[in-house]
């Protein structure tokens, strides 16, 4: 034992093991696999009403259908009720559209102390901006890599 640690570092990692919750992966999987399903499920069940009751078309009915879900997230996160969820769900609750609309919301409540401007919108965008650009970049590329089969 090491008089100037207090224990020595094979003890504290026999320690540390023994008071580690054991990761239980089947069930996280299952669980972010069932959520993120049912996130799904509610955002085709809300483009059918747009189909049915507003007469989009099937095309149509997409981008309000993910404007409705943003909302949904985005109402969620400033009350506290997609936190939780998302603590319980784990990776399921990151469905991108639902996820990215809390993770901004979440960064705008965060930082509204700070002002408007540099606070919400400086931080939410903080956030943003490596999503479009690794979105831009991401697009450029499948668009090359398209033209380059199509074309050769």
């Amino acid at each position: 034992m090491n008089t100037k640690k207090g224990i020595s570092s094979l003890t504290y990692k026999q320690l540390a093991e023994h008071h580690t919750p054991s990761r239980t992966i089947w069930r996280n999987t299952i669980r972010a696999f069932v959520v993120g399903g049912a996130i799904c499920l509610l955002g085709q069940f809300v483009q059918i009403l747009f189909i049915r009751y507003a007469h989009f078309s099937i095309s149509d009915a997409g981008n309000p259908t993910v404007a409705v879900m943003v909302l949904l997230s985005v109402i969620a996160t400033a009350f506290g009720i997609y936190d939780r969820f998302a603590q319980w769900a784990g990776a399921g609750s990151a469905v991108p559209v639902t996820g990215f609309a809390n993770t901004m919301a979440a960064a705008a409540l965060e930082y509204k102390s700070e002002g408007w401007i540099g606070g919400v919108g400086g931080n939410m965008f903080k956030l943003a901006g490596p999503v479009v650009v690794y979105g831009v970049v991401s697009a450029f590329f499948v668009a090359l890599i398209h033209y380059i089969i199509i074309h050769l």
